[in-house]
């Protein structure tokens, strides 16, 4: 009886929090096609700091919020998007605080607008050293099936990419604007990240 008890607290909870979180009107995870960054966010193509480019956001939610990553190069408008979260509808996101649930690595509803965003840190890579990062992030997005919010989230994904990167990464159970900005002190705002030669 107690495993059926079990089951039913399950059940009864996810409900709630079902209920909770379709109140809060969440907009399902699918981000506008061929977006691009706002002009604010481009730098000089003769910029000092690198023609290329990882920046670690943060943006509002009807919940938590949302950690992700902006990549690609100064010079261009065009900008490429990676995040974990839950696939499929707020179901998925509601039962991926009890289980693994599938996940989506790409851009996500507000990933490229500018109003939710609530915190960045962008640092600059030369060319040799981007493709190494752009190429890590492909295999992350590809080697990351599934969700969950206490283990496999979005803090934990963007810190996997700032660790390849060399860059000291924040505890992951912080709130996605608080990490990307602990993420941002912990390594002194620094603008240039140089890959060592023995990743």
């Amino acid at each position: 009886m107690s495993n059926r008890s079990n089951r039913l607290g399950r059940c009864i909870l996810a409900g709630f929090a079902l209920a909770v979180l379709l109140a809060c009107n969440i907009p399902s995870a699918s981000a506008r096609e061929n977006g691009a960054a706002a002009p604010s966010e481009r730098l000089n193509p003769g910029s000092t700091k690198g023609p290329y480019y990882v920046d670690f956001r943060a943006r509002t939610a009807a919940s938590w919020g949302h950690a992700f990553v902006w990549y690609g190069k100064t010079s261009e408008r065009q900008v490429e998007v990676a995040g974990l979260t839950p696939a499929g509808d707020t179901l998925a996101y509601v039962l991926g605080h009890v289980t693994l649930v599938p996940s989506e690595t790409g851009a996500s509803y507000g990933d490229l607008d500018p109003e939710y965003l609530t915190a960045s840190y962008r640092v600059y890579l030369n060319e040799s050293d981007a493709k190494r990062v752009f190429a890590y992030i492909k295999k992350l997005q590809a080697s990351s099936p599934v969700w969950n919010a206490e283990t496999f989230n979005c803090t934990s994904f963007i810190g996997n990419i700032a660790g390849f990167m060399g860059l000291k990464v924040p505890n992951r159970w912080q709130r996605p604007e608080a990490y990307v900005n602990s993420l941002k002190a912990m390594n002194g705002g620094r603008q240039m990240v140089h890959l060592s030669s023995a990743q």
